[in-house]
């Protein structure tokens, strides 16, 4: 399991990936409640459900990888489905690929779950 986190960064890096997956956590779930209370069809409405419950998982830090790749493939299908404008759903679905790539951070349920392990051997 190792080997889908590329690290577990402490100290400024990691809090700056928990402040990236804060900031894109609560961005999928504004959108997705604010799309959830507007739209009429659940066609329509599906990926942002998918959206923002990736955000719940992003924002714990858990199956950052593939909650990041499923962010990413949500968000260009919102940009790419619906008219107006896709900047918004493009800089997530970017934040998303990053975050797949980078991983969770030390931060993260992922960390405590997967991260290097520390073994202490007794003396003998």
């Amino acid at each position: 399991m190792q080997r889908l986190f590329s690290n577990f960064a402490h100290g400024w890096p990691g809090n700056g990936l928990l402040l990236l997956r804060m900031l894109t956590a609560f961005a999928l779930i504004h959108y997705g409640i604010v799309d959830l209370r507007e739209a009429h069809q659940l066609v329509f409405t599906a990926p942002q459900i998918v959206a923002a419950g990736a955000g719940v998982l992003l924002l714990v830090g858990l199956w950052t990888p593939v909650t990041g790749a499923l962010v990413a493939i949500a968000e260009v299908w919102i940009a790419f489905s619906r008219a107006g404008d896709p900047w918004i759903p493009i800089i997530l679905a970017t934040i998303g690929a990053t975050l797949a790539m980078v991983g969770p951070g030390a931060w993260s349920i992922d960390a405590r779950l997967f991260g290097r392990k520390h073994i202490d051997l007794p003396e003998s």
